[in-house]
């Protein structure tokens, strides 16, 4: 990480009274921007500041600079609003501003900017309707406004600015159909309008724009026309008509798109094969998910040269998976989950180096699982799901960062040498037949945030060395046959981002439920305050619930019935703010039951059920 600078590092530049040009771009400058530095900079023609970390509001100076052909201020943490002086920058060419934390209105003033060819605000908090006065902007080329909250309908005369080549929508509230007038727009190269909430028809003249390279059309509420017959006059590099209603086979016309790297027809209703002709256009990106699409994949797909995301997930393919997938050698992500494949895995995938994520989960795949090369580059697998058996495999890459092998049959002992698997962060072996005691060496894996091993027939005690676990967040080896104490270090696992944290976007949980546990509950556990769900349930656990248990001020769910625990319950427990789930059935309780905060709102009798001295 470079060493930031103050943003008052800018303030001899004041003094240059003839500065025409001031890059200041990727310098990680920190702080609001100084006001004065740009009162005396009256000749300024062109200003870049982008990718720093700027702070605050946009100085009203900077709109003072009536020279200023370029502003660019994109990638930064810029809030409030754009000042209406804006509009006094009449010889602006280009205005980036993108990648900031802006809101508001977009003023119409902007609409002065008569010589503007770029308009850059993608990624800020923009809401309100587009201005009608961005029509007055003729020689504007890119209109860039992606990923804000704007709403109401597209200017229906967008048409009239003849320049455009890019117009960039998407991920914003507009409603309304597709304006007719874009088909005026003769040298749109790329239009962008996924995720909206557009309505109507997907017309048929997009095609006819010669121009035209990359449509994006998912993620709204269109409809294609599957009857036409399409003779598209572009030819387009990329292609999105996620959720676009489209259905039966995958259209023909798509073939004559030659130069096409990125095709997403996901989320519609296509079915029918793979089609060869798709394998053999040598496409970068196809996504395919949630559609009905059948068969076996076309070997063909695997010896493209330019695959790299391959996502099928969520369909009804069936077979074997091809045994020269390993020969697609530029392959990064392949997702093939909720299908119906089956079959060995082909060796050969272990081949593919620059595989990052793997996931093979939901189908019928069986047998062994291939031996992974250490130095790959895959950091997530998923196999889950799947009717996989023998020994747990451990050889994979050393980049693994998730790796779920649940709801198989694998069996055998949890391989001690795990541990080699230096990155790893989430563990999940649940609904297996792992056997044998949790070895001592997992306590070495520091780098685990998750580890799940529930309903397999682990035995032996949870070793305390556990503890060591200091980023662990989600701990379940429920329905197990674990016996022994449960150690009390259990209550240090504590750190930036453990059981203990506050982070509150993360999930945490211990789940100790349905083992053979005995002896006493540690009070430690009242540690782990980032802790949202603890279960301890069917165990032979005896003496009290410790008091500590009302530091636990993240829980929300409490599970500790079908035990021995005697004593009365706690009154800390009434400090719990967040509680909605209570359980100490079938128990030995006695006394009280404690009132007060959430307690008062625990009121239903089998929560408490078969305590005799209740």
């Amino acid at each position: 990480q470079p060493i930031p600078f103050p943003s008052m590092v800018l303030t001899p530049l004041s003094l240059i009274k003839s500065l025409l040009l001031l890059d200041i771009s990727s310098n990680y400058i920190v702080g609001e921007i100084p006001p004065g530095v740009f009162s005396n900079l009256s000749k300024l023609v062109h200003l870049d500041m982008m990718q720093n970390n700027f702070s605050g509001s946009i100085p009203p100076q900077i709109f003072h600079l009536r020279h200023l052909q370029y502003l660019d201020m994109s990638s930064n943490l810029l809030k409030g609003v754009i000042s209406k002086e804006v509009g006094s920058l009449l010889n602006l060419r280009v205005l980036k501003l993108d990648d900031n934390s802006l809101g508001g209105y977009i003023p119409e003033e902007i609409g002065n900017l008569t010589k503007l060819q770029q308009l850059n605000l993608r990624s800020n908090n923009f809401f309100g309707v587009i201005p009608s006065s961005v029509l007055f902007l003729k020689e504007l080329e890119t209109l860039e406004l992606r990923d804000n909250s704007l709403s109401m309908e597209i200017p229906k005369d967008i048409g009239d600015l003849t320049n455009l080549t890019t117009l960039a929508l998407s991920g914003n509230r507009l409603t309304g159909g597709i304006t007719s007038s874009i088909q005026k727009l003769h040298k749109l190269e790329t239009l962008r309008l996924e995720n909206n909430l557009l309505s109507g028809g997907i017309p048929t003249w997009l095609f006819d724009i010669k121009s035209l390279k990359d449509l994006f059309l998912g993620g709204n509420n269109l409809t294609w026309n599957n009857t036409v017959n399409l003779e598209p006059k572009c030819m387009l590099a990329q292609l999105s008509l996620s959720s676009c209603r489209l259905a039966g086979r995958i259209p023909d016309w798509i073939s004559t798109q030659k130069d096409l790297l990125f095709l997403d027809l996901s989320k519609n209703k296509l079915e029918g094969p793979f089609p060869e002709w798709v394998a053999e256009m040598d496409i970068g990106s196809i996504f395919l998910s949630d559609n009905n699409l059948t068969g076996s994949l076309p070997p063909r797909l695997f010896r493209s040269e330019s695959l790299s995301v391959l996502a099928l997930s969520r369909n009804s393919f069936s077979g074997e998976l091809p045994s020269n997938i390993g020969d697609a050698i530029t392959v990064m992500i392949l997702m093939f989950s909720g299908n119906n494949f089956s079959g060995q895995i082909p060796k050969s995938i272990s081949k593919i180096y620059r595989l990052l994520l793997l996931d093979l989960s939901g189908n019928r795949f069986s047998g062994n699982i291939p031996d992974f090369r250490p130095n790959a580059l895959l950091a997530y697998i998923d196999f889950s799901y799947n009717e996989f058996s023998g020994e747990i495999p451990v050889i994979f890459s050393q980049e693994t960062r998730i790796l779920s092998l649940g709801k198989n049959m694998f069996s055998g002992k949890l391989p001690s040498n795990l541990t080699d698997l230096n990155n790893l962060e989430h563990l999940d072996l649940h609904d297996n037949r792992i056997a044998g005691e949790l070895p001592m060496s997992i306590s070495q894996m520091s780098t685990l945030q998750v580890l799940n091993l529930r309903n397999n027939t682990l035995e032996g005690s949870i070793p305390s060395t556990i503890a060591n676990l200091t980023n662990l967040r989600i701990l379940d080896v429920s329905n197990n046959n674990l016996s022994g104490e449960i150690p009390a270090k259990l209550g240090n696992l504590k750190s930036k981002q453990g059981l203990s944290s506050h982070s509150l976007e993360i999930y945490s949980l211990l789940d100790l439920s349905k083992n053979q546990l005995s002896g006493q509950l540690p009070a430690s556990l009242g540690h782990l305050k980032g802790l949202k769900l603890l279960n301890i349930s069917y165990n032979h656990l005896s003496g009290n619930i410790p008091a500590t248990f009302g530091n636990l001020e993240s829980l929300e769910s409490l599970d500790l019935s079908r035990n021995r625990l005697s004593d009365s319950i706690p009154r800390t427990l009434s400090k719990l703010q967040e509680l909605t789930t209570l359980d100490v059935s079938n128990n030995k309780l006695e006394g009280q039951i404690p009132v007060g905060g959430q307690m008062d709102t625990m009121d239903d009798p089998n929560s408490y059920a078969n305590n005799s001295g209740l």
